[in-house]
């Protein structure tokens, strides 16, 4: 995830795609007029978990804040995977006049659900992170939402690292970028809340496309991105039939200090931001009834996170990192199981080997609380290894 900062923007998108190559310069070939470069890297994790009750499915390999358990036996387990090792083919198309078109293609293999065999031989099949292709302002494909910063990602050995507060969405779109604006079409989903519970129903009822927009914008020693979101939450079956509009403002940043330090920060607030932070720990609306005369209600959620990164030489540097997501849920709909803030904090130390080996360990310590008034906390040391080839 830390390698892929530069596709913050169209721009950086081709930048990345030409420059694979100069960054790689053994791992290419060319076929005809395009030029085909491919890297990635090999990332092994292991991970001691203290929780206040079982940790389900995918929390177990990097932390959802949703899946923080509350008031359950308090627990403790060890993993291990290579599951966030990934690898890249990027293309560089001559057309003749000038003119170039560049493309990405890239897996890893963390969230996959085929294989899942940790007694034997724990294979896991690739899926995609990114498939997209770019034409002077344009990129079509699948790649990072419009809505989102990634120079705003804190470096950490965790999947996501500030995953209260990270806008974080890959999905397709149709993407213009002029200068330092861009505007996106996006991939339509929507997740909903049952009246008086926290169950979940995930949508795909959407008639229009999520709408995306972004501006970038530098001081001496800054750079900073203003988001925007404008999309339409919709259910539609035999009971429930409705939409609602939803919207999202993102402020985000990186500060550089001195001796390469940096601080990076990011704000997001919305009326039925969903999906889009804190890896959907709160659904983008509530249903008000159980009846066909029920209606959705846009959820307000804030999340914001800040993070410290210090060199302490050549060789050691560290990140230190806080974490929130708070939302304003409507007990009278959503119950009182509904989550209602989480927080997390996070502090490493990497050792970097040589430009292309890097070893650390982590500590990471979550909160999620409900309405009702219970909480339940997560404890994590996470070892990891990371090899860039």
């Amino acid at each position: 995830m830390r390698q892929s900062k530069t596709l913050n923007t169209l721009a950086a998108a081709v930048a990345l795609a030409l420059t694979a190559g100069a960054a790689h310069a053994n791992n290419g070939f060319k076929v005809g007029d395009t030029e085909v470069t491919y890297g990635g890297f090999i990332k092994l994790d292991m991970m001691y978990t203290e929780s206040d009750g079982e940790i389900a499915a995918v929390g177990r390999d990097f932390y959802v804040p949703a899946l923080t358990p509350i008031g359950g036996k308090n627990t403790s387990r060890f993993d291990a995977h290579a599951r966030q090792s990934r690898f890249f083919f990027a293309t560089s198309t001559d057309l003749g006049n000038g003119e170039k078109m560049v493309g990405r293609l890239e897996f890893d293999m963390m969230t996959s659900n085929n294989g899942n065999d940790e007694r034997t031989v724990n294979g896991y099949s690739p899926v995609i992170r990114h498939a997209f292709v770019t034409y002077k302002n344009w990129t079509v494909g699948q790649t990072w939402s419009n809505f989102m910063d990634l120079q705003s990602l804190p470096e950490t050995l965790d999947f996501v690292g500030n995953a209260d507060a990270a806008i974080f969405v890959r999905q397709a779109q149709v993407r213009y970028t002029a200068g330092d604006f861009s505007i996106a079409i996006e991939n339509p989903e929507s997740t909903v809340s049952q009246f008086g519970t926290s169950a979940r129903i995930t949508t795909d009822d959407n008639a229009t496309p999520d709408l995306t927009i972004g501006y970038n914008f530098k001081t001496e020693n800054a750079s900073f991105r203003l988001g925007g979101l404008l999309r339409q939450i919709a259910i539609e079956d035999a009971i429930f039939d409705d939409t609602v509009t939803s919207y999202g403002v993102s402020f985000s940043g990186k500060f550089n200090l001195s001796n390469k330090n940096d601080i990076r920060f990011t704000l997001n607030h919305g009326k039925g931001l969903g999906r889009y932070v804190g890896l959907n720990t709160i659904n983008g609306a509530v249903l008000t009834g159980t009846t066909n005369a029920a209606e959705l209600e846009a959820i307000d959620v804030t999340a914001f996170s800040l993070a410290y990164r210090h060199l302490w030489n050549d060789k050691w540097r560290s990140t230190f990192l806080y974490s929130m997501l708070s939302a304003d849920n409507q007990v009278q709909f959503s119950g009182v199981n509904a989550t209602k803030a989480t927080h997390s904090y996070s502090a490493n130390a990497l050792y970097q080997f040589n430009p292309k080996f890097m070893m650390g360990i982590e500590y990471k310590f979550a909160n999620r609380e409900v309405e009702s008034g219970l909480d339940g906390d997560m404890h994590r040391i996470q070892f990891s290894a990371k090899y860039d080839f």
